[in-house]
């Protein structure tokens, strides 16, 4: 069977990636992503489910608006009227989602195969009667009958549809049987396949549907959705691009901005060790893998950050050899002798033999204290009051930048949340420090206990790890974001910025 080396990405992070529990995105969101998967080359968003609500054909309206290069389209089951509220937003094509396992026929519609087949074939015929593209879609396709499948794929083309998706609803194919599955199905007509992860084979599982003839991936950013989650985007485009050299179409530079940005607006954290995007991706600390780095890039990286948008960064703690740290230091412009080094990678190993990370601001100021260098602290924490309980959490804060005083106010979620925003309010050109990672934990016991907060904040190609160790955890917070502030100010001035 001779392969086409293409392949077309629907995205459904809009869809199927807003039903992960507790995700809900507003009409601005939906744009604001919809604008990044276009920018990057995505065929087809699935925008949303039309007649789920007014305010979600309001914000399909708006994605519509946009006038994107991407086809938009909305979900649909096979009901009359979900096709006339997709039609109502003016989308160019319609998801047109059909149970073809006996399972939810029998128990979920209460219906038979014929009433599926007919009803399938009507609102199909209907969509096209008004101008929509369809790509008509076997729910739970993998645990139906495959004839039944078949069949009900030869009529939906028959009837005008212009392509059809076999759908692992439930996440129980395998590799294998996925290739065989879709080769066979390839010959029917032009075919997707939509995945879920319960069983953490979503990528394999989409990439043995493609081997097979698939023409055509439903896939979400960061493999975000419902249980386990969808078919991850960045694994899928990295997969067949790099490992079997298909033609993605995607511009895969700027995967990782949108993995940020919809790990930001849906509030799911995207795990360090995540494939592609994860914040450990591109992250090294062993001394003999960094020794092999400097050599060579490829020794320990299969893919090139730059090619998603990357930076390739190394950590310090208890593996650290000498390599890294001497690199770590001529970042920061910093010359040092024998000695010198030894005391700093000493200083080094035991705070990672004591459990803790070190930080990028732990690491600066163990070389400016073995060095003997002071450091200015651009922002200085005045006074900081919050008050939170019935009311909404609002915080005041005085600072003294660079030696101005500022004064500033804000609201959040929390009392934290409300302190940081004080924060950024009280500091002009703040805007572009994005706080990219918060982690907590109790050093002691009690409700006394010291707090030790760690973050992660990123200024253009910058990146900052800080800490801040406090009995009070907004003090905490406030602290260690402060202590980031600082030395990316400090970086900043040494480029002269």
């Amino acid at each position: 069977m001779v392969l086409e080396k293409s392949v077309r990405f629907l995205d459904t992070t809009l869809r199927d990636g807003e039903q992960t529990p507790g995700v809900s995105l507003t009409s601005d969101e939906k744009v604001m992503i919809a604008k990044k998967l276009d920018a990057i080359g995505v065929d087809i968003i699935e925008a949303g489910s039309a007649i789920t609500s007014e305010g979600e054909r309001d914000a399909i309206r708006a994605v519509v608006g946009e006038d994107l290069s991407a086809e938009i389209c909305s979900y649909c089951r096979i009901r009359k009227e979900d096709i006339d509220a997709a039609i109502s937003c003016d989308v160019d094509s319609i998801h047109l989602v059909a149970p073809l396992s006996d399972l939810h026929i029998e128990k979920k519609l209460k219906k038979d195969r014929e009433w599926v087949r007919e009803t399938s074939v009507e609102c199909i015929q209907y969509a096209l009667d008004h101008g929509l593209i369809v790509e008509y879609s076997a729910e739970d396709g993998s645990r139906a009958d495959v004839d039944y499948v078949e069949s009900m794929f030869r009529d939906a083309l028959d009837a005008g549809a212009q392509r059809v998706c076999l759908c692992d609803t439930v996440g129980i194919l395998v590799p294998e049987k996925t290739r065989e599955l879709f080769s066979r199905l390839s010959g029917v007509g032009p075919v997707s396949v939509h995945c879920h992860d319960d069983y953490g084979l979503g990528t394999s599982n989409t990439v043995a549907a493609v081997l097979g003839g698939a023409s055509e991936v439903h896939v979400t950013v960061n493999g975000i959705g419902e249980r386990a989650g969808n078919t991850p985007l960045e694994e899928v485009a990295l997969v067949l691009s790099n490992l079997y050299g298909y033609d993605i179409g995607l511009k895969t530079s700027e995967l990782y901005s949108l993995s940020r940005l919809v790990a930001r607006l849906t509030g799911v954290p995207v795990a360090p060790n995540k494939a592609v995007v994860g914040g450990n991706a591109f992250t090294h600390e062993a001394g003999i893998h960094v020794h092999g780095l400097l050599a060579d890039t490829s020794t320990y990286e299969p893919i090139r950050p730059e090619t998603v948008g990357r930076k390739r960064r190394i950590v310090l703690g208890k593996h650290a050899g000498r390599a890294s740290v001497l690199l770590a230091l001529k970042e920061l412009g910093l010359n040092v002798n024998d000695e010198q080094l030894n005391e700093i990678m000493g200083r080094i190993k035991e705070i990672g033999d004591r459990g803790k990370k070190v930080t990028d601001a732990d690491f600066q100021a163990i070389a400016e204290s073995v060095l003997n260098l002071t450091s200015k602290a651009w922002v200085k924490l005045e006074e900081l009051t919050v008050v939170s309980g019935t009311v909404m959490p609002t915080a005041s804060i005085r600072l003294k930048v660079d030696g101005e005083e500022k004064l500033a106010a804000g609201t959040g979620t929390g009392p934290v949340d409300a302190a940081i925003n004080a924060l950024r309010n009280a500091l002009s050109g703040l805007s572009d420090v994005q706080l990219d990672e918060y982690h907590v934990d109790a050093i002691s016991g009690g409700t006394d206990a010291l707090v030790d907060v760690w973050v992660k904040m990123s200024k253009d190609k910058h990146v900052m790890t800080a800490r801040g160790a406090h009995s009070d955890i907004i003090m905490a917070s406030v602290e260690a974001v402060l202590q980031a502030i600082n030395r990316l100010k400090e970086r900043d001035a040494k480029e002269g910025q």
